[in-house]
């Protein structure tokens, strides 16, 4: 029978992130093969671009680099495409330009790359083409990094969804005021917190950000039942090879942009980002079998989701780690993802 093998380490302070993220890496280290390998894509998690607990530590990027490179000396690309700002903005603002000589990598602005057409699905059911980062597709080996958050959709963000969101591209982001997606989000802002709270926020996204806006991040909003449908299908175009969580801080309530920091401590490595995902979700206090896009990536084959398959390794215990996250305030709403017939839209393991 299939199974997964994933590290979970504890530090305390005196540690530091760093160093917490690379004693997990390095307890899954000889699953990490990296013989014929040409180009490494390094996807931390911009969803803003200006506050820090709701991004990818650029300390967490050092972890996987100090890895990587001990190992690995071809090209190492660290990319992201942040979902309604400039990424260089979200570069500059981290400190990631620092990484280039320090590490002898490249910075990459997926918004801006060539681009790969995908089919996924609208909220009617119907085909609707999306458009991948030609990078993130054509990737050697893919490496997604990323805190632990809630979510005011699926109800977590972690390894799986950084990668595929990230690459899907929003042209529009790569103007340094955001362009005409700058404007429609300052004019979200303005939206009573209600909307934000209703189905009407996921209709906004799709149709106005998605279909008005060109964005392919936003297209992928039709609906909690197509939104994880889509999103098992797009991941498996931009599988990563290695997950870091970097569980240092992560973040709950109203995420994955505007929640509250949780000091956690915590680091999972694995080379089958589904069990990290399935693991991460369990310890944050969420049943990973209520979370559609996990289920789907399941049973699809893709990974391991069934705790009972996933052996842990590393200095922590999931008893001892486990806390309760307080979950968004749309988090009933966002369990009814469950779509009738799912069989004909993606062919499902038996």
């Amino acid at each position: 029978m299939r199974s997964a093998t994933v590290a979970l380490v504890q530090r305390d302070s005196r540690d530091g992130r760093r160093r917490n993220a690379l004693a997990a890496l390095d307890r899954i280290a000889d699953q990490v093969a990296l013989g014929g390998v040409r180009c490494i894509l390094v996807k931390p998690n911009f969803v803003s671009v200006d506050r820090q607990v709701a991004a990818t530590h650029v300390d967490a990027v050092r972890a996987v680099l100090d890895f990587v490179r001990a190992r690995y000396d071809g090209r190492i690309v660290v990319a992201e495409g942040a979902a309604l700002s400039s990424t260089w903005d979200g570069f500059r603002n981290y400190g990631y330009e620092s990484l280039v000589e320090e590490f002898e990598v490249e910075l990459v602005d997926l918004n801006a790359d060539d681009v790969v057409p995908v089919q996924v699905y609208d909220r009617r059911m119907r085909p609707l083409t999306v458009y991948l980062a030609r990078t993130a597709v054509e990737a050697d080996y893919r490496i997604s990094v990323g805190p632990p958050k809630t979510h005011d959709l699926v109800v977590v963000t972690l390894a799986i969804k950084n990668m595929v969101m990230g690459a899907l591209v929003n042209p529009h982001a790569t103007r340094r005021n955001g362009g005409s997606q700058g404007l429609v989000q300052r004019l979200a802002g303005l939206a009573p917190r209600w909307v934000w709270r209703s189905g009407l926020a996921e209709w906004g996204k799709g149709t106005i950000l998605g279909h008005v806006g060109g964005s392919s991040k936003m297209a992928m909003h039709q609906g909690l039942p197509a939104l994880n449908l889509n999103l098992a299908l797009v991941a498996s175009l931009v599988w990563p090879h290695l997950a870091l969580i970097d569980g240092w801080q992560g973040m709950e309530g109203e995420g994955p942009g505007l929640g509250d920091p949780v000091d956690w401590r915590v680091a999972l490595a694995g080379t089958d980002p589904l069990a990290v995902d399935a693991l991460t979700t369990h310890l944050m206090g969420f049943d990973p079998g209520q979370v559609g896009y996990l289920q789907y990536c399941s049973r699809t084959g893709l990974g391991v989701a069934d705790l009972e398959k996933i052996e842990v390794v590393g200095d922590a215990t999931p008893d001892a780690i486990r806390r309760s996250f307080v979950p968004h305030s749309t988090y009933q709403r966002q369990l009814a993802w469950h779509l009738e017939g799912v069989e004909r839209y993606l062919k499902l393991e038996t």
